[in-house]
């Protein structure tokens, strides 16, 4: 059937323009009686099916009345019967969906101001889209505004054409037979009685059936039944998801988990790694302490790096467990996202649900056999890393750096600063002066390699040889014994008696040894039964070596 209103056709209504101008023309353009519209139609039985009947009721489409309509009156339904019916809606495939009999609707204008009043919800018949909206049969002629109508375009309204609605009055002048109805309050209105149905009727915890609506960045809604929930990017899955839109789709049918339900901001929060097993819950029993793991860098931050060593499992490697060689910058030096790695399990806690790892705990400790590799005197070769105020690192190997102290770099001169004679990258010998490989460090000096005056005096001497000194101090049953110029050794002295009377230093101004030496030569020595002279501070003495060591660089003398 034609229509001669026709959408396309359609300007916006003018203000002034009353609902009765425009029902008039409309009026003059339909074909059939105004009394024809909204009424109890009869129409022919073409077809019966299993569950349906299929009739003509005059419109190119056929309508559909349920079989049980005839089944609950004990009649039957055969092609060419009549039936009177009225027409509630379409259904998904443009069928009529029919009732039989006639809807119930105010029969006059005191009904009418009745339903105006109480603000109660009436049935109509969309008859026609009209200039500014629909023509609606309400027992008499009304108006329906397009923005009142609930369709969102013209196609829309156009499908609401000879359908039944329920409808609200908003405006009634029976002297100007001007009667506006509103079909969107109802619909808003039913539209939140169900909502609030729904809402009272789902529980936390519940497990619902559910259709993906539509995708955002952070997550999803899924339409559960008359309202939309939320599904979190973070519960869709155990595994890291980076976008919804990687494992979900519009349209697509989910079965989600209620996990919040928040009445006041009508908000529902729905999850689908709920449904799936705790990972977790069997952590402890597979993740043991030492042991490796291989897994897949998920997120590279400043502080270190995230593994995923399985589906909603994931470790963190922090910057200072993944390298020994060298002080890590940002982790993204070393790893990236989407690269897989092998690390040591450093600690597991499954209810925190944190895992620890080590990247450079899979190289092997570079300090396991520092003390076999570089024992205190060996000598090591190696670049200079890093200067500070105090002192000088040197890379000893990969792994393992020495620190030189300031007052271990020179035994000539007195630096301010290490840069004073060093530069990063300068390659130096050093010796090992001590080992600590709980407290991870290497005590390193330069000074130690350069020859010294003690040790040339020991390289031309042997244990046994008598040698002239000068007596500097006695302490207890040692005397501190000056053998030349910055060479000393230590004698032990039997005369307790003796010693006790040369506690004090000698306060002669000697200013060379050997002219002391010469001035006692000169003077001689007792001979015969003299008794031994006492060993006092300031004696010039003669003393057998009775020990010489090189590396410790002491002497040990008696008195000769």
């Amino acid at each position: 059937m034609s229509n001669p209103a026709s959408p396309e056709a359609r300007p916006v209504n003018e203000p002034n323009e009353s609902f009765k101008d425009l029902l008039s023309q409309f009026e003059q353009s339909r074909s059939r009686t105004p009394e024809e519209a909204g009424k109890g139609r009869e129409g022919t039985v073409i077809a019966v099916t299993v569950d349906s009947v299929l009739v003509d009721i005059g419109f190119k489409t056929e309508g559909i009345l349920p079989l049980t309509a005839f089944q609950s009156t004990g009649e039957t339904a055969k092609a060419g019967d009549k039936v009177v019916v009225s027409i509630k809606g379409r259904d998904p495939g443009g069928y009529y969906q029919l009732t039989r009999g006639k809807i119930e609707r105010p029969k006059d204008w005191a009904s009418l101001q009745k339903a105006f009043a109480e603000k109660t919800t009436i049935m109509g018949t969309v008859t026609a889209v009209v200039k500014g909206g629909l023509s609606v049969d309400v027992g008499v002629r009304a108006f329906m505004p397009a923005s009142r109508s609930g369709a969102r375009d013209a196609a829309e309204m156009e499908k609401l054409v000879e359908q039944e609605i329920r409808c609200r009055i908003t405006k009634l002048d029976e002297a100007e037979e001007d009667l506006v109805v509103d079909r969107r309050v109802v619909a808003e209105e039913e539209e939140r009685a169900m909502k609030d149905r729904r809402y009272s009727e789902i529980t936390e915890g519940a497990t619902v059936h559910g259709t993906v609506r539509s995708l955002t960045d952070y997550g999803a809604f899924i339409d559960i039944g008359e309202v939309d929930a939320l599904l979190h990017v973070s519960d869709i899955s155990r595994s890291r998801v980076n976008k919804p839109a990687d494992v979900l789709s519009v349209g697509q049918e989910v079965e989600v988990k209620v996990i919040k339900i928040d009445p006041g901001k009508r908000r529902i929060s729905v999850g689908m790694k709920q449904l799936e097993p705790d990972p977790w819950v069997s952590v402890a029993v597979k993740y043991k302490t030492g042991e490796r793991a291989r897994g897949t860098v998920t997120r590279v931050l400043d502080f270190g790096a995230f593994v995923e060593l399985e589906p909603g499992i994931e470790g963190l490697i922090h910057i200072s467990e993944m390298s020994w060689a060298k002080k890590v910058r940002t982790p993204s030096d070393l790893v990236k996202p989407g690269e897989t790695v092998e690390a040591v399990i450093l600690g597991v806690s499954a209810g925190e649900r944190r895992i620890s790892l080590g990247l450079k705990q899979t190289l092997g400790d570079p300090w396991a056999d520092v003390v076999q590799k570089f024992a205190v005197g060996s000598v090591i070769e190696g670049p200079v890393t890093s200067l500070t105020k105090f002192g000088a690192f040197v890379q000893v190997s990969e792994g393992v750096e020495g620190m030189i102290h300031i007052s271990d770099i020179s035994a000539e001169k007195r630096i301010n600063h290490p840069q004073d004679m060093l530069k990063v990258g300068q390659s130096v010998k050093a010796q090992v002066l001590e080992v600590d490989t709980g407290r991870r460090r290497l005590k390193l000096g330069i000074k130690q390699l350069v020859p010294t005056s003690i040790e040339e005096y020991i390289a031309e001497r042997q244990e046994g040889n008598v040698v002239s000194g000068r007596v500097m101090q006695i302490s207890g049953e040692q005397a501190r014994v000056e053998l030349g110029e910055g060479i000393q050794g230590i004698c032990r002295i039997s005369e307790r008696s003796a010693m006790e009377k040369t506690l004090v230093e000698a306060k002669a101004d000697l200013t060379s040894l050997s002219s002391m030496l010469q001035a006692h030569w000169k003077r001689g020595t007792g001979t015969g039964g003299s008794r031994p002279e006492a060993v006092r501070a300031g004696q010039i003495r003669s003393f057998r070596i009775t020990k010489l060591d090189p590396a410790a660089k002491k002497i040990e003398l008696e008195l000769s």
